[in-house]
């Protein structure tokens, strides 16, 4: 699965989770247990891995740094077509209180045609 990258030998003891830190070396950091809180990570073995990008770097069972090649990408998403927005229907009851607005300009209308031909 892995290439190994670098022969350490680090034995490993319990409650510490051991990681390739962002320098390349080996680090350990004490597990959070039973509601006590972990511990910040302590430098085990200076190793000085330079990192390659799309890799994943980790300590394997021998103790040694050893590194494969990340999963990327899976299943492509297909691409969502935009659907045209349909006309809402309004409720009969917006479309009385609209005809009836529209009746009542209508009359205003009218009424100021009516007074300016009187005058």
């Amino acid at each position: 699965m892995g290439e190994k990258v670098a022969r350490v030998g680090v034995k490993r003891q319990e409650g510490y989770l051991y990681f390739i830190d962002k320098q390349g070396d080996v680090s350990r950091a004490k597990m959070a247990r039973g509601g006590k809180k972990g511990g910040g990570p302590v430098k085990v073995a200076r190793v000085s891995v330079k990192k390659a990008r799309g890799y994943l770097y980790y300590l394997d069972k021998q103790g040694d740094v050893s590194r494969a090649k990340m999963a990327r990408g899976g299943k492509k998403k297909k691409k969502k077509k935009k659907k045209k927005a349909a006309k809402k229907k309004t409720t009969r009851k917006k479309r009385r209180k609209t005809m009836v607005k529209r009746k009542k300009a209508k009359k205003k209308k009218k009424a100021t045609k009516k007074r300016k031909k009187k005058r």
